[in-house]
């Protein structure tokens, strides 16, 4: 099976700049993975998706790629799962654009 957690929003304290290590910003989360799944023994999406959130306020990481690399072992490690796939997008950091790292 294949599980994705699209446009996960919310605010927090992420990035190197001064203004944004003092006041959150939005970003948003997208995730992919595949899984096994037999029948009774399934991945609680919804578990994980409280997880990226919560990890992600928790730690102010720094840069982007740090979270990522920080999320892919967590989730790696507490769930059976392959194949990975993981975007933050810090929407508003910048006038005309999005900004998105992505493993």
């Amino acid at each position: 099976m294949k599980v994705e957690i699209e446009n996960l929003s919310f605010k927090t304290i992420i990035g190197i700049l001064d203004f944004e290590r003092k006041k959150t910003q939005r970003v948003i989360i997208n995730i992919s993975f595949e899984y096994d799944y037999k029948k009774g023994k399934f991945i609680d999406y919804a578990k994980i998706a409280k997880t990226i959130k919560k990890t992600i306020k928790k730690e102010k990481f720094g840069l982007i790629e740090d979270a990522i690399v920080f999320l892919e072992k967590k989730l790696n490690k507490n769930y059976d799962i392959k194949n990975l796939k993981i975007k933050i997008t810090k929407p508003n950091i910048l006038k005309d654009c999005k900004v998105s790292v992505c493993k």
